[in-house]
């Protein structure tokens, strides 16, 4: 694994305080899957009742545990759910014996906590290619179900990182007239990141009484605007996947409708994937691109993806160099439709072009106070129609390219 050397500056100063979420338990363990000295296994239990939603990654060569995970994400179940998730190794083209590890742990847990085996998640993060050795964690099963304590999910948040420099959690408290909900979720994920999720794994709790169907519904949409609004190095992952439960033990019923509920989901949502790039590995800063004035929505978010993937970009945002021309250059190759003569850009606040030329009033030096902030905003202006997007990346620097070289040393 790369020698991480520090935490990334963009990360939060402080780790949140989370609420408990009742009808929701967690325990972490050390497994020796790949790394010692640290815990690299934790188990979710979920009480009966509680439903389970899920995105999952898009890849041609999704991992044994996600195509396992797609296949029970729609079954409904009140005996409860859990949810096992491994660090160091992706259980990812390793063949049959991919999925023979995947059940043999989901009979473990089953066989430990008394679920079906339908309705244990597995997930796996880390090395692509090697046999996962899944004994190891069966091994560590019924310490996990000893251990599992409903404030133990800043543990599990430890557990699941690979080569994060910090934990990732978000929470929101959210109001109803029927009393009060809690939301809480944890993350990892740094690199091998672009929509159709990413390398990130994400699990999502709420005390919520809420349908199943309900919340896939919203949880598929809140991630269309989130965590597929991502990007760090624009490669995505064989192992993605977002999990929500809903445990129901508030006694708080929510239908998919409710806008508040549906607001404190989306807010953390969009704060964990925005953690995610905050962690881009090397990242030295955290970049918003707003693209305005496409056809449709989703011609703007080609374009916007286009800038926010391209290294020519990314490394001139890394060197603080205001190279509005490379924008320009990544808007023309992305396909999407656009018209050179009425193009804006702005940096900040800074307009830098107007309507397919340099702005006369444009100072490089302006141009180049935006660049050496740690957080920038960019607004290109198709000038077309009503579309519009926001997606947010990271600057690509050296250290990208440091962790990456001797990911597998």
């Amino acid at each position: 694994m790369a020698k991480i050397i520090s935490v990334s500056p963009l990360a939060p100063k402080v780790f949140p305080k989370l609420p408990v979420i009742k009808g929701a338990r967690f325990a972490t363990a050390a497994a020796g899957v790949k790394y010692t000295g640290r815990d690299d296994v934790m188990l979710a239990l979920l009480d009966p009742g509680s439903c389970v939603a899920g995105v999952f990654t898009k890849s041609a060569t999704r991992s044994a545990n996600v195509l396992d995970c797609q296949s029970k994400i729609r079954l409904t179940d009140d005996s409860g759910a859990a949810i096992i998730v491994n660090s160091g190794n992706s259980n990812a083209f390793t063949g049959r014996a991919g999925d023979e590890s995947v059940t043999a742990i989901c009979d473990e847990v089953a066989k430990v906590t008394g679920l079906p085996a339908s309705r244990v998640f597995t997930s796996a993060t880390g090395v692509i290619g090697e046999r996962l050795p899944h004994d190891r964690i069966q091994a560590k099963v019924t310490e996990l179900y000893n251990a599992l304590d409903d404030k133990a999910l800043p543990d599990a948040a430890k557990a699941i990182m690979t080569t994060d420099t910090f934990t990732k959690a978000a929470s929101s408290t959210v109001t109803l007239s029927d009393g009060v909900v809690q939301i809480a979720g944890i993350a990892k994920g740094s690199g091998m990141i672009a929509p159709d999720m990413a390398t990130m794994l994400v699990y999502i709790f709420t005390d919520a009484a809420i349908a199943q169907t309900d919340l896939q519904a919203m949880v598929s949409d809140l991630n269309d605007t989130t965590f597929n609004c991502i990007t760090v190095d624009s490669d995505t992952s064989t192992s993605d996947t977002l999990l929500v439960a809903a445990t129901g033990a508030s006694g708080v019923a929510v239908s998919g409708q409710n806008a508040e509920f549906v607001a404190g989901l989306h807010t953390v949502m969009k704060d964990l994937a925005h953690q995610v790039v905050r962690d881009g590995e090397g990242a030295t800063k955290f970049v918003t691109i707003n693209v305005t004035g496409a056809l449709n929505d989703a011609d703007a978010k080609t374009h916007a993806m286009s800038v926010a993937n391209s290294p020519l970009v990314k490394t001139a945002i890394a060197g603080e160099d205001p190279n509005w021309g490379r924008v320009v250059m990544a808007i023309g190759k992305s396909g999407a439709p656009a018209d050179r003569d009425t193009l804006s850009i702005r940096f900040g606040d800074v307009q830098v072009a107007k309507h397919g030329w340099v702005h006369p009033a444009y100072q490089e030096q302006d141009g180049a106070m935006i660049m050496k902030a740690q957080e920038i905003e960019m607004t290109i202006d198709l000038g077309m129609g009503e579309g519009a997007a926001t997606v947010w990346t990271c600057d690509l620097t050296h250290g990208y390219i440091t962790i990456n070289a001797d990911y597998r040393s």
